[in-house]
């Protein structure tokens, strides 16, 4: 483990996205404390459905870059469009939030690693793969691991932030890194030292107004 430890509720408290990212390596020690920690994550019946490719090949890393960025310029057009009624700090926020994204959409290839989790259908139980409405349950055999390294990453001093956006390439994304044919892609995660402060912070909504009291909508 490193030398020193945040306590687990600040950790959690400043674990914010972290676009600017230095394009200095990560050592591998450090690296790999990232990446047993998303091992610890848990998993319906312990299967442990995901995997981790760790892309540092400079060639790979220039190519999900290229793929990634005409989709967040899509995505931040619309998101930009959505801004029309702000003003303020409200207005200010969301700019600064958006140049930095700008920023990780053009220099995604330079992050000293992208990890890029897959994730196999067939190794989970989906129990609301037949219900009418948009299927989530699956992603709670992936995601807690993801959030694991995520936290690790603060730990750590190392920047970091989730996107999926590469999903609407994935067919690209799997022939390059030779990803095989029941595995497919649900998060990329940059990481590197942060340009400026890195984590930080956070803005969430309060607790009372996300938590209720034993029916939907009443106070707790």
């Amino acid at each position: 483990m490193s030398e020193t430890s945040l306590p687990l509720y600040e950790a959690m408290s400043t674990l914010r996205a972290v676009r600017r990212l230095r394009e200095d390596p990560i050592p591998d020690d450090v690296l790999k404390r990232i990446l047993q920690a998303a091992t610890w994550g848990p998993s319906g019946g312990n299967l442990q459905p995901w995997r981790l490719v760790v892309v540092r090949d400079a060639v790979l890393k220039q190519e999900l870059g290229r793929l990634y960025k005409p989709l967040w310029e899509r995505y931040a057009a619309g998101h930009r469009q959505g801004l029309a009624g702000l003003e303020g700090e409200a207005l200010a926020k969301q700019e600064r939030m958006l140049a930095a994204a700008d920023h990780l959409g053009d220099h995604l290839g330079a992050a000293p690693v992208i990890l890029v989790a897959c994730f196999n259908p067939r190794l989970m139980a989906i129990t609301d793969a037949e219900l009418d409405r948009p299927s989530v349950v699956g992603g709670g055999s992936v995601y807690p691991a993801i959030q694991n390294l995520m936290l690790a990453c603060v730990n750590e001093g190392v920047g970091c932030t989730l996107t999926t956006l590469l999903c609407y390439a994935e067919d690209q994304v799997r022939n390059l890194l030779e990803i095989p044919g029941d595995w497919y892609t649900c998060a990329f995660i940059p990481l590197g030292y942060p340009v400026g402060k890195g984590h930080g912070p956070i803005s969430r909504r309060p607790m009372e107004k996300m938590c209720y009291g034993d029916r939907f909508g009443d106070p707790l």
